[in-house]
């Protein structure tokens, strides 16, 4: 069985920044490669200045490479016709502080051409997803860092990507955004979409992504799934209810009986709650104490167009449509059949009575003029004449 063609496609990516004197200033990246394969949620990891913004400008066509290959969706990076299915969020949102967040997604939309009812529904779906339905009617310059990145995610998602590139998508988000942003990767990736998720946050990573590159100094320093890279070779972790100590003891004896060498446990511990999950649930029990917020808030569902629903929804009202069609086209026995109705041909054939606009209009009497006032005139005329 072959192995379907890849998305994203690298072979010796390389790229050097050159001074103005065209000497090598900054090698950016070096002998670079990967694949990014269908319906996949791929990670770059790595530290800043590592060469991930500069790897997805390249795959984006924004910069050339030096030297190497790319290609995306089997064509160059540079062709036009593929930048309709790719969505892009930078690692800084680049919005127009003019627009409010509803004339920003309809302007973004317009650009890839969607028509005015696909472009109504799309944005009031994001807005309520992003948690910007309140806000909507804001200017973007009052929006605090993280209500603009909510907004540059909606921009990215207008065109219902297939290929999807995020750099840093959680960048000043709370927690809230934080857990949403990674929800909804993991949505897009069960629905088949293919994600580029560049971060060097490694927590928000680990919850999302098939396979993973970690770049450091612009070179490939571990590629493989978190499985590969995470799992630890020379650990077992145990995990039960709560133990008195005489257990732990005996299960220390164990170990160490049926263990070759000096092996024991090492440690014993409760379990610890993520900081996280102490966090939203903090939040989801002031939520439901009802406390105003002038922010952003939590947002709500994802987008319908997102997760495929739009289909769904088309097929069951073409399903039903063909259902009902064999009870209207159904025809009434001969019996039960009305008369010819010719009553609306009566009312053609018969003449039209002629309107009262119509009719003819009496002649007008002329207007009478007043002469005096001509009179006045002249004899003014005269008199002038006269003192001449």
């Amino acid at each position: 069985m072959t192995e379907p063609t890849p998305i994203v496609a690298c072979q010796s990516l390389n790229k050097v920044f050159k001074d103005f004197w065209m000497r090598d200033r900054a090698r950016a990246v070096s002998d670079l490669s990967f694949e990014i394969r269908p319906r996949e949620i791929f990670g770059l990891l790595g530290p800043n200045g590592s060469g991930k913004s500069t790897t997805i400008k390249i795959i984006l066509g924004l910069l050339r490479p030096t030297s190497g290959r790319v290609a995306v969706f089997g064509k160059p990076p540079t062709d036009v016709s593929i930048k309709k299915r790719i969505g892009y969020l930078p690692e800084e949102s680049y919005l127009y502080g003019f627009l409010n967040a509803r004339e920003t997604l309809e302007y973004y939309a317009r650009l890839f051409g969607i028509d005015h009812q696909t472009r109504k529904r799309r944005i009031d779906e994001l807005l309520d997803m992003i948690g910007l339905t309140g806000a909507q009617h804001r200017p973007v310059r009052e929006y605090s860092k993280g209500m603009q990145r909510r907004i540059g995610i909606a921009q990215a998602l207008i065109n219902d990507p297939d290929l999807l590139i995020l750099d840093e998508p959680t960048t000043g988000l709370d927690p809230i955004g934080t857990r949403q942003i990674k929800d909804l990767i993991i949505q897009l990736g069960q629905r088949g979409k293919t994600v580029l998720l560049s971060s060097h946050l490694l927590a928000d990573v680990e919850d999302c992504v098939d396979r993973l590159v970690v770049l450091y100094g612009g070179r490939k320093r571990a590629e493989g799934t978190c499985d590969e890279l995470l799992v630890s070779q020379d650990r077992t972790t145990i995990e039960t209810d709560t133990l008195d100590d005489d257990t732990v003891a005996e299960i220390d004896r164990v170990v160490r009986s049926r263990s070759a060498g000096a092996k024991s446990i090492l440690r014993v511990a409760k379990p610890r709650q993520r900081l996280e999950d102490l966090f939203l649930d903090i939040v989801e029990r002031a939520k439901s104490e009802q406390l105003a917020t002038s922010g952003a808030t939590s947002g709500g569902t994802t987008a319908a167009f997102l997760r495929g629903e739009e289909g769904d929804a088309l097929i069951d009202r073409l399903v039903s449509a063909s259902d009902a069609a064999p009870e209207k086209a159904a025809t009434p026995s001969p019996a039960a059949q009305p008369g010819p109705d010719t009553s609306l041909i009566e009312n053609l054939v018969k003449p039209e009575a002629p309107s009262p606009a119509a009719a003819p209009k009496a002649p007008r009497e002329p207007a009478k003029v007043d002469d005096s006032v001509i009179n006045k005139l002249v004899d003014t005329g005269d008199s002038t004449e006269d003192r001449a």
